[in-house]
């Protein structure tokens, strides 16, 4: 029964660094009786798997500017104002405690409505720098939620910082102990965020096919490729007699990342955070074309800890990356040092830091409480 509930609404977009976050934040506000719904859009419907089922899920109309020809962005104004009309209809029957959002087109709806309705409303923001939607509506929100710190923040706004929440499968894998490399069977895990990273399948294979015999011999790789290049992933490492498995998409990824001695990856905001609660060394490539640079301020906490290398896209190399690999794999000692570093800057906690704000702008009192969730930052 979800009856007398309260009800927060969560908007977030089609990518994993958004979703994944709005996964974990509904694991604990369900547990705290909380009714919950998500509102996303196609692409975002691809993550919903992991979700509780009792998640009420919702695709809304909503557009945006930056991709699809002349007429798709001449219709997005109106896609955009039939998405808000139906959502403050929704809300007005309804009448949520908290809408929550987390970034991307398909937010604004939900944001928009509770604005036009003044219905109490917070976003979380994961990177170190806001997106587009974030920007507008951070001088219109109760609260402003930060997963990455310090965060750009637009003059006279107020950031909290509660770090970026992590799903559950994430945290019971917390601290895990760590293997050091050695002469035992060990595992490199390469991510290039949700959709996989082209520049990863270009470098990482023939980097990891150049480190010596005695490395080589010991290792087992999982590679996420994007579909288009399984095949010629796959064949390289097999060609190369490199055990490996490649894959789209893995499920059990926070079981492969504990399973991990090193991790390559985007600097996506998510997999950061994993990266920190799990406890691993890393290599960490930000995407060269991120809005304002914004995964190099997401690596930033980790590569400032001597948990991570980080590899900017320009300096990217065969050798280069070799020569990182290898000075992880041929120092144990460091590597667990690396470890541990990242454990240092982690927030296991995050999710729950975030219902609590979100609990705080149920109660409608407008104070919201932000002791123990961190610390604050204008954006002056």
């Amino acid at each position: 029964m979800t009856q007398g509930k309260p009800l927060v609404v969560m908007a977030a977009g089609g990518t994993g660094g958004h979703m994944f976050p709005a996964q974990a934040l509904a694991e604990v506000l369900l547990r705290r009786g909380w009714r919950v719904r998500l509102s996303t859009d196609a692409r975002g419907a691809r993550y919903v798997g992991g979700f509780p089922h009792s998640v009420e899920i919702e695709e809304v109309a909503s557009a945006t500017f930056a991709r699809g020809g002349i007429a798709a962005k001449a219709a997005a104004p109106f896609r955009i104002a039939a998405g808000i009309a139906s959502m403050a209809a929704r809300f007005r029957r309804e009448r949520p405690r908290a809408v929550i959002g987390f970034g991307g087109y398909p937010s604004i709806p939900a944001l928009s409505a509770a604005h036009l309705l003044k219905i109490p409303k917070m976003i979380h923001e994961q990177n170190g720098v806001l997106g587009r939607v974030n920007t507008f509506f951070a001088p219109r929100v109760d609260v402003m939620a930060c997963g990455t710190w310090p965060t750009d923040l637009p003059e006279g706004v107020e950031g909290v910082y509660v770090g970026n929440p992590v799903r559950a499968a994430v945290k019971d894998r917390a601290e895990a102990p760590y293997i050091p490399p050695g002469l035992y069977p060990m595992e490199i895990l390469v991510i290039g965020g949700s959709q996989g990273a082209r520049i990863l399948s270009d470098v990482v294979p023939p980097a990891i096919a150049n480190l010596p015999m005695a490395a080589l011999e010991h290792l087992r790789i999982a590679h996420q490729a994007r579909g288009e290049d399984q095949a010629r992933v796959e064949q390289y490492y097999a060609e190369h007699g490199i055990a490996a498995e490649v894959q789209p998409f893995f499920q059990d990824l926070p079981r492969r990342m504990a399973d991990s001695q090193l991790v390559i990856s985007r600097a996506g905001a998510s997999s950061v955070a994993d990266l920190s609660v799990i406890g691993r060394p890393s290599i960490l490539v930000p995407y060269l074309h991120a809005m304002d640079d914004h995964q190099t301020a997401n690596a930033r906490g980790l590569t400032e800890a001597g948990a991570a290398i980080r590899m900017p896209e320009s300096k990217l190399t065969v050798e280069a990356m070799s020569e990182a690999i290898l000075a992880i794999l041929d120092n144990p000692q460091g590597a667990e040092q690396m470890a541990r570093a990242a454990l240092s800057v982690a927030r296991p906690d995050a999710a729950e830091h975030l219902a609590d704000l979100v609990e705080g702008l149920g109660t409608q009192d407008r104070t919201i409480t932000t002791e123990g969730t961190g610390d604050e930052r204008s954006g002056e």
